[in-house]
């Protein structure tokens, strides 16, 4: 078994001090330069792209964690699981065994079940979700409050839409979840200077 497996996992400390995860759409606009009328064409394409930048690293120790694990990620040919570290617990109750309500699910809503029986709020709007393990891990945003009916189920409006149908019964991770991302560039961004070092991280999610 290799040494350096994808997707790896990065170093929990030091942490990010700042992360923004941005949705990304594929959305066209044509716009009449007589009448600036203009006709929207929705595309399938979408992701997430995230950047982040770790505190200060004082010492070749602090910085080593992260140095060995962007360098092993070879530029854009590796993967790593990364989540919103400041936004890893649900707003909602989240109670139950959440799974799957069903095979063949596409689209921009996810049938589920499982959850605690009728329980307003049982996910909010901003909340996380994340379907798969390791290399088939995906990352949702929850779009609208979910409440759980008297059987457990509760449909999902979620980003992006399911790129692949789940499997019945598939589980539905609540908590620090984490989506497949790569490296934006194949040069990693850190700097050093009177030994503390400087870290920016830009990747996008594998698609």
């Amino acid at each position: 078994m290799p040494i350096i497996s994808y997707p790896l996992t990065p170093p929990a400390s030091p942490a990010p001090r700042d992360l923004t995860l941005r949705p990304q759409s594929a959305v066209g606009q044509a716009i009449s330069p007589f009448t600036f009328q203009g006709q929207v064409q929705v595309h399938q394409g979408q992701r997430w792209l995230l950047s982040f930048a770790l505190p200060p690293l004082v010492g070749r120790s602090a910085f080593a964690p992260w140095g060995g694990f962007l360098t092993a990620l070879n530029g854009m040919e590796g993967t790593f699981l990364m989540g919103d570290p400041f936004h890893c617990q649900p707003r909602g109750i989240a109670t139950g065994t959440p799974v799957v309500d069903g095979a063949a699910q596409t689209g921009a809503e996810l049938a589920t079940k499982g959850w605690t029986p009728s329980v307003s709020g049982i996910l909010k709007a901003d909340d996380f979700i994340q379907l798969g393990a390791g290399a088939t891990a995906r990352l949702h945003k929850v779009l609208a409050d979910a409440n759980s009916a008297g059987d457990g189920k509760a449909v999902l409006a979620i980003w992006p839409r399911l790129r692949a149908s789940p499997a019945d019964e598939a589980a539905i991770v609540t908590a620090n979840c984490v989506g497949v991302f790569r490296l934006s560039g194949n040069m990693p961004d850190w700097s050093r200077a009177l030994n503390v070092s400087g870290v920016r991280v830009e990747a996008s999610e594998v698609v």
